[in-house]
């Protein structure tokens, strides 16, 4: 089988549970050629969604994973940990790594090789991430996470919560202990 008909296995599996059928419908069935299963990345893909929006043309689907180098791996872990709703999903001791999730995002934290004499990202002068954004479920857990990150030990914030851009949506942003800023975002439903 080439190898372009293996990387859309995954998709049309998917395609095919989130339409209701089984891996026996035929294509006849879904009105697609026999050969659709073996479509090349540059043909036009069946229409999948993502939140109700058509999904990426060429099947990219979203984030993965952000992972962010840190100098203190254990404020680091405690602020996602107890601040922010993460788990810890695995560790990884020899780089060292904490692999973070609350269920729709993961996090990899990595501690710097040298964290002593790590250089601070300057999110005007270098090149590499400017923020993490996450979305928070309302105004109110919004206004919760700023009182408690006010006093998190290592947690600086830039800005409490206001409206971004003139609204409907509020944000606000925090550095986190070594120094990742970070964007908390309510966006409410239009």
């Amino acid at each position: 089988m080439p190898v372009r008909a293996l990387l859309l296995l995954p998709l049309v599996g998917s395609l095919l549970h989130s339409s209701g059928c089984s891996p026996s419908t035929t294509s006849a069935e879904l009105g697609a050629p026999p050969t659709a299963a073996a479509a090349s990345l540059s043909d036009e893909r069946p229409s999948a969604t993502i939140d109700g929006a058509p999904s990426s043309p060429v099947g990219v689907l979203g984030t993965d994973h952000v992972g962010l180098t840190v100098t203190d791996l254990e404020a680091s872990r405690a602020l996602f940990v107890d601040v922010l709703g993460f788990r810890v999903r695995g560790q990884d001791e020899s780089y060292p790594a904490y692999f973070l999730t609350n269920g729709h995002t993961t996090v990899t934290l990595w501690r710097a090789e040298d964290p002593e004499h790590a250089t601070p990202f300057d999110r005007r002068r270098n090149v590499g991430l400017h923020h993490l954004a996450l979305t928070v479920d309302g105004f109110e857990t919004l206004d919760a996470l700023h009182e408690r990150l006010s006093t998190h030990p290592g947690v600086v914030v830039e800005f409490g919560p206001e409206l971004a851009y003139g609204g409907p949506a509020k944000h606000m942003m925090f550095y986190e202990p070594s120094g990742n800023r970070i964007e908390l975002v309510h966006r409410p439903a239009s």
